[in-house]
């Protein structure tokens, strides 16, 4: 297996920097969903850089999942668990009782996806050698 973590880790960013516009911009769903592919491909490249070729989109699953050295603390697990909620929600609106995602989202929804992608990837930064 080739070792893609610096690939995995520069789109963990670019959907960090779309998350952070999207915010900017009122985009609130989708800054939610920007925001948990940024941290979902964070959490890949760390897997990457190990050699392991991980599945699946539930960061807080990968990240707790994750051997010992790379293990992170409960705050980032809650972050992960906290992002994971937006995976589907965001974009469909039959998640929703009626009306579109955008009609659920909040700035300061937003606002928290964001801060906390940024947290799990500088976390996931600081594992990858």
């Amino acid at each position: 297996m080739v070792e893609r973590s610096n690939d995995w880790l520069a789109q963990a960013d670019r959907d960090l920097a779309q998350a952070k516009e999207s915010l900017k911009d009122g985009f609130y769903e989708w800054a939610c969903f920007a925001a948990q592919q940024s941290a979902e491909k964070a959490a890949k490249a760390v897997y990457q850089s190990i050699h392991v070729d991980v599945i699946g989109h539930s960061v807080s699953r990968m990240l707790r999942d994750s051997p010992t050295s790379l293990k992170p603390d409960d705050e980032i697990i809650r972050l992960a668990q906290s992002l994971d909620r937006h995976y589907v929600p965001s974009r469909y609106p039959n998640s929703h009782p009626e009306g579109a995602p955008k009609d659920y989202y909040t700035e300061q929804d937003a606002a928290q996806a964001v801060n906390g992608a940024e947290k799990i990837v500088g976390y996931c930064r600081s594992k990858i050698p």
